[in-house]
């Protein structure tokens, strides 16, 4: 059975999937882990003020690149599928960002369109979901970028009927609006202007009232999950297919944006690398929560840790 390597490289992490395929006689495929991987580089810090990627945050990637190229070579992976979103879309300098990963990884990565992202992200996040609670709108809560996609799922393929990518993430919205920490009611009014603004494109082409099921997956949501939980440490078993009504969402949110930097770095099940950024990403998920209720889309969230990195290994079968 063949083995893949899948790396997303986002705005705010670097991720790595190496997995077994199967292919079933129905022609699905399915995977089996056989490593997962995540660092937090920030590989678009200042992107949003600056245009340029930094050179500390590519030298951050390269190291991390370079620790997945052995992993995914011990692994025996055979095909290895890079893909970059964001950060690099829209970085004035990305050629230096192609030529280090050529140089590190032994192949081109590749800059997808915020909608390609959205159907990968969709492809991995419905996998295990009964096609009977379609349609399914899978939302995707980056550092840079929010993806939502509405489609069907009839248990070896996705339909997609809408799908968007808009400009707004945990890294953008904190270094747009959220200068203070923690933030002042200012901020967080500013903040939330910012995030609904953006969203209304998305919500302009995705019509999330067809909506039966709304899955969250990416690390924001994961790690808003094991907050509500009040797990001691972070547990993706725990998180993978837990529900976040919007009455949690919104208590998680106020208890992270009423917390310093050193109240929040506390919390076990927040990774380092997400400190300074979950309370804008908590933010985004407030808002799409909020405009779900008002057209009349699902009332809870079911929380997925699969997602564009399952769909990018999927896409080498």
């Amino acid at each position: 059975m063949p083995r893949v390597a899948a790396i997303d490289c986002g705005t705010n992490s670097i991720r790595l999937l190496v997995a077994e395929l199967t292919h079933r006689h129905d022609g699905s495929v399915d995977l089996r882990d056989l490593h997962r991987e995540m660092r937090v580089v920030r590989l678009g810090q200042g992107v949003d003020a600056t245009g340029r990627l930094a050179p500390e945050a590519l030298e951050r990637t390269r190291e991390a690149l370079a620790s997945y190229t052995v992993a995914a070579r011990r692994k025996g992976a055979e095909k290895v599928r890079m893909v970059a979103t964001s950060a690099t879309r829209d970085a004035s300098n990305r050629d230096e960002f192609f030529a280090m990963t050529r140089e590190v990884l032994g192949v081109e990565a590749e800059v997808i369109t915020g909608d390609e992202e959205a159907r990968l992200s969709f492809t991995g996040a419905v996998g295990e979901q009964d096609p009977d609670d379609g349609p399914f709108l899978v939302v995707d809560v980056g550092g840079g970028s929010t993806e939502l996609v509405l489609g069907t799922w009839d248990g070896a393929q996705a339909e997609i009927l809408a799908a968007k990518s808009v400009d707004i993430g945990c890294v953008r919205l904190t270094e747009r609006a959220l200068p203070n920490d923690p933030p002042t009611a200012e901020d967080i009014e500013t903040a939330r202007g910012v995030a609904r603004e953006v969203l209304a494109e998305a919500f302009d082409v995705v019509d999330v009232a067809k909506a039966r099921t709304w899955i969250g997956v990416a690390g924001t949501i994961t790690t808003l999950s094991a907050l509500a939980q009040d797990l001691p440490e972070y547990d993706s078993q725990a998180t993978h297919l837990s529900l976040l009504s919007h009455g949690t969402i919104d208590r998680v949110t106020a208890e992270l944006l009423a917390a310093d930097h050193d109240a929040r770095a506390a919390k076990k099940v927040i990774h380092p690398g997400r400190v300074d950024v979950i309370g804008a990403g908590s933010l985004v998920v407030q808002t799409l929560a909020e405009e779900l209720q008002t057209r009349g889309g699902p009332d809870s969230l079911v929380v997925s840790e699969h997602d564009i990195l399952d769909g990018i290994a999927l896409s080498l079968a």
